[in-house]
């Protein structure tokens, strides 16, 4: 006991080294996320190793520049979760690295969004995950990150003007302020069991990725669609999307050719499930968390066992 009472406390600059180590593998998990969602093909409407889906503007090179872009704002938002605890404090702070992030993105892309959602939704939920680090299973993180979406931010401009705003206002939908404020239920209740049973059942990793952003279009009103397409193309990506998942997906013949029809019809209609696909690379991001998690109780035993001569 007395052994233990003696043993001396970790150092400020190691307590720093190691709030900077999680910060920097967490913006990297959010890289490799969007990356990841980027390179995911086939996807209906969307940019991917095929070519851009139902944008003019997009391409998967473009897409990659953007999330290694925005990598250190990322960095900054997850070193503000884990050294900021007032709860309205933090919350400014990362909406103020949110709209430099976008700037910075808008910059390298030449005014074009490429990721002005996900900066949102993984914003938030890489300030949540640096919050608790020894708490990164996905309901908590998303709990975490949806009291922070609640906090009202007085210094972010009232109105923005952007696609997605206005859609919330003519249809009535939450938008990627609803799903956040609502603990990203598209993600935990629906992308991330259906990941999760899609690679149980065999699936191959691309497939049961597939399968996941399937399960949030299902039932996403996505501002996206809403946004090009209006209410009847968002019921157009719903059911199609449902029909996919009910023919078995991309690993079934009839899954495939459901696909194919949902695919011909979004790009008929010029449309995109830009939210759907924000929200799926959050699914990838919680996804992984737990290894992290692990990984940093390892190299803590490993610590306390160099230090102290025992795990």
């Amino acid at each position: 006991m007395q052994a233990s009472l003696n043993r001396p406390e970790p150092s400020r600059g190691l307590r720093t080294f190691r709030i900077e180590a999680l910060a920097r593998r967490l913006a990297a998990l959010v890289e490799s996320a969007l990356i990841d969602e980027a390179t995911l093909s086939p996807k209906p409407g969307l940019v991917d190793m095929r070519g851009s889906g139902a944008h003019h503007d997009l391409n998967w090179a473009l897409m990659t520049h953007s999330a290694q872009t925005l990598r250190p704002a990322f960095e900054a938002m997850a070193l503000a979760g884990a050294r900021i605890e007032a709860p309205l404090m933090l919350r400014e702070r990362i909406g103020l690295l949110g709209r430099e992030g976008e700037a910075a993105m808008l910059q390298a892309t030449r005014g074009v969004n490429t990721h002005r959602g996900a900066i949102w939704a993984l914003g938030l939920l890489v300030t949540a995950a640096a919050q608790a680090p020894r708490m990164l299973d996905a309901a908590s993180v998303a709990a975490r990150a949806a009291r922070l979406a609640r906090l009202a931010d007085r210094h972010a401009p009232v109105r923005t003007g952007h696609k997605g705003e206005r859609a919330c206002e003519d249809y009535g939908v939450g938008g990627a302020k609803g799903q956040a404020r609502a603990g990203f239920p598209h993600v935990v209740d629906a992308a991330l069991p259906a990941l999760r049973r899609a690679r149980a059942a065999g699936m191959r990793e691309d497939h049961a990725r597939v399968d996941a952003l399937l399960a949030i279009m299902t039932t996403l009103d996505d501002t996206c669609v809403l946004a090009r397409g209006g209410a009847q193309s968002l019921h157009a990506v719903q059911t199609g999307a449902a029909s996919v998942r009910a023919a078995g997906g991309l690993a079934k013949p009839a899954g495939r050719r459901a696909f194919g029809a949902l695919e011909k019809t979004m790009l008929a209609r010029h449309v995109s499930c830009g939210g759907a696909a924000d929200l799926l690379a959050a699914a990838l991001f919680l996804d992984r968390l737990p290894a992290l998690a692990a990984q940093a109780d390892d190299s803590e035993s490993a610590h306390k066992e160099n230090a102290y001569g025992e795990a």
